[in-house]
């Protein structure tokens, strides 16, 4: 039943002092960790483009035309995605909308929240089943520190919530391995396994194959190194997969119906074939993409995961650090492999690493020529991102608000001191003491970022500033606006779903039929004067705004023009 007993799996004996009270009552802790990382993000930034922005607008469509079956963004269909993360959104917005209506963006990205505290507690649920108590806190705590997750965490997307659903299955799957590997561990229940097969098929209607992916990419080299297959039997899945059906098929039959079969060719066929195939929507990398952006998207993190990793290879004889490995490569591998790259693609092997890194943390000094060398690339990564951390704090306001800012440059130096505090802890042996300075460094750094200076970034929250412009000419019995060139989704979360998207010549047919407003971003405003003047219409300039395109990486200037309606 086993190669012989693991390392790994018997917890340390419980300890005294703070590191016992830390291990035996992480998820009050973490959860607090959460708040003070996250909220600022979440209630402070506008709405983000472009997939937040899409998210949002289609589920307060969905709750405002009461269809929970098919998924609209302005006047078409949005067709990329499964429904649960537009569920999830529509209910916490419906439960705030009494007090704040439904165009907020915080309320849609309490989704996100939720989905990434859960994600958080189970990280600790699944670390108990390889870690001691402090090992569990550990993890937890540098899971909740990641840049990554805290970005996930504030936005209305659906990374933070499949991480979760992620999370649950995995940590089944790694007891029900544990229980045919270890002597004496016992096996999981057949409700607990009944659990990951329903969190697996809410990982389904959160976001199609990525679940499945994560579990095959785990599965298929552990059995594959072992050699053995029958173990894979104690997933039941006689039983097991009827309930990833009861969770999937009925809203996937409604959707069938509801769109003709439509939902299918745009989400497989368009969408995610179109990943496979080529960087799609600009987003292609080489392989290595990961790599190098580890140094931002995994700091604080990154400083112990090298290391980590070097100290769990030589042990790949026990079979729980053989789990994690196949699942922290076998992920990393396929995003690599995978043509279209995101940042936040990679973020469903951050739980193996945290538990990897817990172990590492809370394990003995012994320290190999391997680990050494690791924790120098490790402590260049770690500085390379506190770097750009207070560079941005440092910059950005600069660049793209409204000046220097000095209580951020002195937010920015004492995160700096933190980390160089944490570095130096870490090069003198002392982890515990490393992974506090750390996790205050992102406490100064992220909050700062999110709720210090990201407001104030007036030249890329273009949308605020063209929204508020518009509603200030707005006159009673105005039509819709039409936009023209600056297309982005913010613009229909702040202007509402009857927004016309055109382009110069679309925008100058529409307004000349209606009258009313028209925003026409620079390149499109000589086909849309033309226009105009061929339908006789007259237009008059009422406000000019000019900004930074993130989205597209290029300065944008949008006039506001009020068209009086061509005579019939």
């Amino acid at each position: 039943m086993t190669d012989g007993t693991t390392e790994m799996a018997a917890p340390a004996p419980g300890q005294k002092g703070i590191p016992g009270f830390l291990g035996r009552h992480p998820l009050p802790i973490l959860t607090l960790l959460c708040l003070a990382l996250w909220l600022p993000g979440l209630v402070s930034l506008p709405a983000l483009d472009r997939d937040e922005s899409r998210f949002a607008q289609a589920s307060r469509q969905m709750l405002e035309s009461g269809n929970y079956v098919d998924i609209r963004l302005g006047q078409v269909p949005r067709y990329k995605k499964p429904v649960g993360i537009y569920w999830l959104q529509s209910a916490t917005t419906a439960a705030a909308a009494p007090f704040v209506g439904t165009q907020t963006i915080w309320t849609y990205r309490l989704a996100s929240l939720l989905g990434a505290l859960l994600a958080v507690w189970l990280t600790v649920w699944t670390a108990r089943a390889v870690l001691s108590p402090l090992g569990t806190f550990f993890a937890g705590t540098l899971m909740a520190g990641t840049l990554l997750l805290t970005a996930e965490a504030s936005i209305a997307t659906t990374d933070a919530v499949l991480l979760a659903c992620c999370v649950a299955m995995q940590g089944v799957a790694l007891r029900i391995y544990k229980a045919s590997r270890v002597a004496d561990a016992p096996s999981p229940s057949t409700g607990l396994v009944l659990a990951g097969w329903a969190a697996l098929g809410l990982g389904i209607l959160v976001k199609g194959p990525v679940a499945p992916a994560l579990a095959a990419v785990t599965l298929i080299p552990l059995c594959l190194w072992d050699r053995k297959f029958k173990w894979l039997a104690r997933f039941q899945p006689l039983l097991g997969l009827p309930v990833v059906l009861a969770i999937v098929l009925p809203w996937l039959i409604a959707i069938a119906l509801a769109s003709n079969g439509a939902f299918f060719e745009q989400s497989l066929g368009d969408d995610f074939a179109a990943k496979l195939a080529g960087g799609q929507e600009s987003h292609g990398a080489l392989p290595g993409y990961f790599l190098l952006l580890s140094a931002a998207t995994f700091w604080p993190a990154i400083l112990f995961i090298a290391p980590a990793i070097a100290a769990a290879v030589p042990r790949h004889r026990d079979p729980m650090i053989r789990f994690l490995l196949c699942w922290a490569a076998g992920w990393w591998l396929l995003v690599e492999i995978v043509p279209t790259k995101l940042p936040h693609y990679i973020i469903n092997a951050y739980p193996a690493f945290a538990i990897l890194v817990g172990a590492w943390l809370s394990g003995p000094m012994l320290v190999s020529l391997w680990e050494k060398i690791a924790a120098w690339v490790a402590g260049l990564q770690f500085v390379i991102g506190a770097a750009a951390l207070t560079a941005a704090l440092v910059l950005l306001p600069r660049l793209y608000g409204g000046g220097d800012t000095l209580w951020l440059w002195g937010v920015a130096a004492l995160g700096a001191v933190l980390a160089l505090a944490a570095l130096g802890l870490f090069a003198a042996g002392q982890r515990g003491f490393a992974l506090l300075a750390v996790t205050l460094a992102a406490l100064v750094f992220y909050p700062a970022l999110t709720a210090g200076a990201g407001p104030h970034l007036d030249q890329l929250w273009m949308t605020r500033r063209l929204a508020a412009a518009t509603q200030s000419q707005t006159q009673a019995n105005d039509p819709p606006p039409v936009l023209a060139g600056y297309n982005e989704p913010s613009m229909l979360f702040a202007l509402g779903a009857d927004l016309g998207l055109s382009d110069g010549k679309g925008a100058a047919e529409i307004a000349a039929r209606n009258g009313g407003l028209a925003l026409i971003e620079a390149q499109e405003r000589g086909p849309f004067l033309a226009r105009l003047a061929e339908l006789q219409a007259d237009a008059e300039t009422r406000a000019t705004v000019e900004g930074f395109n993130y989205s597209r990486g290029r300065k944008a200037v949008v006039t506001i023009y009020r068209v009086i309606a061509a005579a019939p």
